[in-house]
């Protein structure tokens, strides 16, 4: 008996119009649908008219329920994998089960669709010609911070997911770090109470502190640095140096012009005046 074939399977990410010809006829032939939220799926499902059996599939639950997707993708059932919106298995269940039935020779194939994180970069106006996608930012001020201070001297577009509880405090440590760094918020793509908002951190903070409330799916695109922003630490603060800069001033410059970190700036600049 052959194997059966496990279906990627991207799903609308807001507007249920978008939900592609292929994904719906997939779904609908599939022995089982693989849900990162059945009670959000079934909406999907019931739009569609599409009565396949459901079983859920969430980041908790994926290590577990991996070997048993598998035994019946062996059996020779057909399963699709979709999430609460988009494409599965990108910040979303997904990629345990994909590995485990490629290495037992099933064939996986890939529904393509909505995502948003295609449609925030389309919609940005920034070169996305190369980017970084980032994941959710980290809960932490310190780990935001050091991310914040790596995406400075980035060369390539960066992207990431926020919670509209944390998005706040997010800009607020972006704004110290990025300065004048263009920066695009995109809220509740594709739905009702679509948003995008394109300015520094500091202009996105202060439109959105002014808020009762946010509330939504956000993703938020930072335009890529310049190539000069990877200057070699030592070049870049002799050059300041010699402009007459020192200290912490030094430090200051060295990291809006370069997008050098200040504590390394400074601390070359300690070095370079004790030798």
């Amino acid at each position: 008996m052959s194997s059966g074939v496990l279906y990627m399977v991207a799903t609308p990410i807001g507007n249920l119009a978008d939900m592609g010809a292929r994904a719906v006829e997939v779904l609908r032939n599939v022995d089982l649908i693989a849900c990162e939220d059945t009670r959000k799926s079934r909406v999907l499902l019931r739009h569609w008219n599409i009565v396949t059996r459901v079983t859920s599939l969430h980041r908790f639950s994926e290590s577990k329920k991996a070997q048993s997707i598998l035994d019946r993708l062996l059996s020779g059932e057909d399963v699709a994998i979709v999430s609460d919106a988009g494409t599965p298995a990108i910040s979303d269940p997904g990629h345990r089960i994909v590995r485990l039935a490629r290495e037992a020779g099933c064939r996986v194939v890939p529904i393509p669709g909505p995502s948003s994180l295609s449609a925030a970069l389309s919609v940005s106006g920034m070169d996305c010609s190369s980017f970084v996608f980032l994941g959710f930012l980290p809960r932490k001020d310190n780990e935001r911070r050091t991310l914040f201070e790596q995406i400075i001297a980035e060369t390539r577009t960066a992207v990431f997911f926020d919670s509209p509880r944390r998005i706040l405090q997010s800009l607020k440590v972006a704004a110290e770090i990025l300065d004048l760094r263009r920066m695009a918020l995109m809220r509740e793509l594709t739905k009702i109470h679509e948003e995008i908002l394109v300015g520094t951190a500091a202009t996105l903070l202060d439109a959105l502190s002014r808020r009762e409330s946010i509330l939504g799916e956000i993703i938020v695109v930072i335009e890529r640095g310049e190539p000069q922003a990877r200057m070699d630490v030592e070049t870049a603060v002799s050059e300041l140096i010699q402009e007459g800069l020192a200290g912490k001033g030094l430090a200051d410059e060295a990291h809006k012009r370069f997008g050098i970190r200040k504590r390394d700036a400074y601390q070359t600049y300690l070095d370079l005046q004790g030798k």
